[in-house]
């Protein structure tokens, strides 16, 4: 029930030099789909990863962290990914089979066990079968191929119902540039960093402090500006792997031409799964964005933006295409500002002006609220009058269909 999502045209999704993937079905979620995924990389690739703020961080996302080390940034080999168990909330054991994950990943490329980043998603609660996923590698790296992200979007799926990716090139003076990612992600969609999981590689050469900078800048102007329910996942997670074979010298300045048109490659790529996912959430049939301005900073315009999109009451209003709005009044009203002085706010839905100075407009038909509320994409402006800045969020609304997927997840 995806909101104007289709499946990536694979076609569109360039390979990204340094770069291979390969896919397997290992036994690890369902039988006769495709559950695991190694991306193998050049030598001198250099990943930078943002990780879940969830103080319930799964196995694989430790591990993660002490491989990249403080700067959060370091040379990596591969990535290894598991869906249909998130070893979360699986203490020590759950530890050791993340680190024993990468001691077989790492056996089998001939690389360092500290060269290769794990990955789960799945459920919660459960012990990883690592004999299936150590006994899927073989085929998944037999299967490795450079234009496989196509693959690699639908074998990192779960409760998801289309694969999610992007890619661009660009020119950095006078050389094309490459910039490729996937997604997954459909519930417990709160990021707090990046999102469930999202893989991004590039060809650019970029330094390690640059480059866990850049993660930060691009999780922050994306997977940061999405909800689907309000819950962070223990396992969220978001890579950056910049492979350093596009033949330009590496990129270190943040305020360079060069670096400027990097992250703009990689906040698109970024972007358009980001979206993809909230187009995608559990039982969606509305994609609503949530855009607040006049604020007095970017951080009070997230929190309203934010007290909006969770609404549990706005997001069924939005389901019923119910112009019941001032349900989204409300939300403002409790979004943590103090000092809001409501009389200086005025909505929006589409162009259509529902309230203002705290109040309905007087020109507001409940008729036009309707037809509006009635598209599949809606654009909900809340402006409050206190500043100059703004934020935008991205969500959608909440169905019988949420429960559903969510009561029976386990089945």
């Amino acid at each position: 029930m995806a909101v104007n999502l289709t499946p990536p045209n694979p076609a569109t999704l360039h390979a990204v030099p340094g770069v291979r993937i390969g896919v397997a079905q290992a036994g690890i979620r369902k039988a006769g789909r495709t559950d695991l995924t190694l991306f193998q990389f050049d030598p001198g690739t250099q990943v930078a990863g943002v990780f879940t703020r969830n103080r319930f961080c799964a196995a694989p996302v430790q591990v993660c962290r002490e491989h990249l080390g403080v700067a959060q940034s370091a040379p990596m080999r591969a990535l290894v990914i598991n869906t249909g168990c998130a070893n979360a909330g699986t203490g020590e054991a759950g530890l050791q089979a993340a680190r024993e994950s990468c001691d077989a990943v790492a056996a089998l490329l001939g690389v360092k066990a500290r060269e290769v980043l794990p990955f789960s998603t799945g459920v919660i609660l459960e012990p990883l079968p690592l004999d299936r996923l150590v006994a899927g590698l073989p085929a998944a790296l037999a299967d490795a191929r450079a234009d496989a992200w196509a693959d690699a979007a639908a074998a990192i799926m779960t409760t998801d119902t289309v694969p999610k990716a992007a890619s661009t090139q660009i020119s950095i003076d006078g050389v094309r540039v490459t910039v490729s990612g996937i997604a997954k992600g459909a519930g417990m969609i709160r990021p707090n960093m990046a999102t469930m999981l999202g893989f991004i590689a590039t060809d650019a050469a970029v330094a390690p402090a640059l480059l866990a900078q850049l993660a930060r800048e691009v999780a922050d102007a994306s997977f940061n500006c999405i909800t689907v329910d309000g819950d962070t996942s223990t396992n969220d997670a978001l890579v950056i792997a910049a492979t350093g074979r596009a033949a330009l010298p590496a990129i270190t300045d943040a305020a360079s031409p060069q670096a400027q048109a990097l992250r703009a490659a990689l906040t698109q790529v970024a972007l358009h799964i980001a979206q993809a996912i909230v187009r995608d959430g559990e039982g969606a049939t509305k994609f609503i964005s949530i855009h607040v301005e006049r604020a007095r900073s970017r951080e009070e315009a997230r929190l309203v933006a934010y007290a909006v999109a969770h609404s549990p009451l706005v997001k069924t209003a939005f389901f019923a295409s119910d112009p019941n709005l001032g349900r989204i009044l409300a939300a403002v009203g409790y979004a943590g500002i103090d000092d809001l002085d409501v009389s200086g706010v005025d909505l929006y839905l589409d162009a259509v002006h529902v309230a203002t100075r705290g109040g309905r407009h007087p020109g507001y038909q409940e008729a036009e609220g309707k037809r509006v509320m009635a598209k599949p994409e809606i654009a909900v402006r809340i402006v409050l009058g206190r500043g100059d800045a703004a934020a935008t969020v991205w969500t959608c609304d909440l169905s019988h269909d949420y429960v559903s997927i969510n009561a029976d997840y386990r089945s």
